[in-house]
């Protein structure tokens, strides 16, 4: 399950991604449009920062802005920043201890299955995808 961590940090994103041109976003500005509170936004961005995904300046004419061009984003990667491991089960996490079942599990290859499936969901979309669609109601 997604947290409301991980929806606001995409939403602080396709955020910027719309506001791209108008340079550095002030933080209150994300938190009117998004109806999110500025201190919660406040721990968001900083991750967001922590992780390359956005920069940030201090100061009359500060904020935040992207890194990288819109299409240059998965979804993937920026859930995977806010979450952690978006596994299925703890066994297929990237750093997970070999499994003494594996070789016996008859329910590994679902789970590796449904894995894949979800990578393949959330790194086959970009920021670009989901600013634009907004763009278009």
């Amino acid at each position: 399950m997604i947290s409301t961590k991980g929806r606001y940090a995409l939403r602080v994103m396709v955020d910027l991604a719309e506001h791209r041109e108008e340079g550095y976003i002030p933080l209150k500005d994300i938190a009117l449009r998004q109806e999110v509170s500025k201190k919660y936004l406040e721990i968001i961005v900083k991750e967001l920062v922590k992780g390359e995904l956005v920069t940030g300046i201090s100061g009359r004419g500060g904020g935040y802005r992207l890194c990288r061009a819109p299409r240059e984003y998965t979804v993937g990667e920026i859930l995977e920043r806010m979450e952690g491991s978006l596994a299925t089960v703890a066994c297929l996490s990237q750093n997970a201890k070999p499994c003494k079942r594996a070789d016996s599990c008859k329910t590994l290859p679902l789970w590796a299955e449904f894995n894949q499936l979800v990578h393949d969901f959330f790194y086959g979309k970009t920021l670009a995808d989901l600013a634009e669609s907004d763009l278009e109601k």
